[in-house]
């Protein structure tokens, strides 16, 4: 399941192909996920917000995606 300019990857245990070269907060905007409610485990680690620009999404990897929703 790989696309031209793309990768492949686990979101949540399901496998999706993803434009290449994301960073996680990439990831989260083409998913339309909300950067401030995201929590993200990236390959098994919990990664500290401050490095979601820093961290590149490659090929492979496995990534969990948390979103926070409030309500009453």
């Amino acid at each position: 399941m790989t696309q031209i300019g793309g990768i492949t990857i686990t979101v949540n245990g399901e496998t999706r192909a993803v434009p290449a070269g994301l960073s996680v907060n990439g990831l989260l905007d083409h998913f339309g996920i909300k950067r401030a409610t995201a929590i993200v485990e990236h390959n098994r680690e919990v990664l500290d917000r401050k490095l979601f620009d820093d961290t590149l999404v490659q090929h492979g990897d496995t990534l969990e995606i948390v979103r926070f929703v409030g309500g009453g």
